[in-house]
């Protein structure tokens, strides 16, 4: 028989010989092939599974474009008439030619480069601007946090490409113009999941011991509040380097981009679209399967991403 000790006012202690053994540390019902088989080990593995995939896709096109400069290509710019839109695997030109006799292969990858410039330095200012104006709307919140939901209102209603035109067209197609003009398109999104996720953290007990020890609001929120989003906000920026490079090259699809006779992939897509339906359709999938491999890649890296840190955030809380 077993006993239990009891104190006056006290709820009773059960015997040690009572307590179940999984909690004394004796095997568990729950096995490995249990384990792997959770809703929890499935979207584990799928993340891993999105984060590869997309990490190859993105490497096939960035990879040959960052070593662009380095390999044994024709010259992007200059061409020959003679050997004008030839097909792919010719002699010399592994992808084929465009109408200008320049080799097509140089100028996707040097094209690359340009929209890839583009793009990364527009997610960076757009991310920095998004980060600052959001944290200072979540925390400061008041006359602060309408100003700046105000301007997001405002950037959102707007048409995105007609505004990126009209900008572009007031302003002239060089690359510093283009890159503020996509940074200026997108900062909205950083800025709101930011203010979203500063407003959970400023109610969080740490905040709040951080203000009673008198430290000031801007250190609070620079040395706290910011460290502990800025992985998921980071997740965001990066989601945004596909949208970045799809407009780019809609620009300079449009003629509004980095002028000729410089290559761009909106661009070299431009040159070929009269001659694909003539039977080159080369001249316009290559460019095109080049940009779907990036967007896809940086799509399903991010969203693997993301799902990581939603499920090292539930594990912390």
């Amino acid at each position: 028989m077993t006993t239990s000790t009891n104190l006056p006012g006290h709820p009773a202690v059960p015997n040690l010989s009572e307590v179940p053994g999984s909690i004394l540390g004796r095997d568990s019902a729950v096995t490995k092939v249990l384990a792997r088989r959770s809703a929890a080990a499935r979207r584990a593995r799928y993340s891993t599974i999105k984060i590869w995939v997309g990490a190859i896709c993105a490497g096939v096109v960035v990879i040959p474009v960052v070593l662009a400069n380095v390999l044994p290509l024709p010259d992007p710019i200059v061409g020959q008439l003679s050997e004008s839109s030839l097909p792919p695997f010719s002699a010399g030109h592994l992808l084929g030619t465009d109408p200008n006799g320049r080799d097509l292969l140089s100028r996707i990858l040097h094209g690359g480069q340009t929209s890839l410039v583009i793009g990364l330095l527009a997610i960076f200012v757009s991310g920095l601007v998004g980060i600052v104006a959001g944290a200072a709307a979540g925390y400061f919140g008041g006359w602060v946090d309408t100003i700046i939901s105000r301007l997001l209102e405002a950037q959102m209603a707007l048409p995105l490409l007609l505004m990126l035109l009209l900008v572009v067209a007031l302003f002239g197609p060089s690359i510093p113009v283009i890159t503020l003009v996509i940074a200026f398109a997108q900062w909205p999104e950083p800025a709101r999941i930011t203010r979203a996720l500063v407003l959970v953290e400023r109610e969080k007990p740490y905040v709040a011991a951080a203000r009673v020890l008198g430290l000031p609001k801007l250190s609070i929120l620079s040395r706290h509040v910011v460290p502990n989003i800025l992985q998921q906000v980071l997740v965001v920026v990066l989601l945004l380097l596909a949208q970045a490079v799809l407009l780019e090259s809609a620009l300079s699809f449009l003629g509004a981009g980095v002028q000729r006779p410089y290559p761009t992939w909106g661009g070299i897509i431009s040159d070929g679209r009269e001659l694909f339906v003539t039977g080159k359709p080369w001249l316009v999938t290559v460019p095109g399967v080049a940009i779907a491999l990036l967007v896809v890649g940086v799509n399903l890296v991010g969203d693997g991403m993301r799902d990581r840190v939603r499920r090292a955030k539930g594990d912390q809380a």
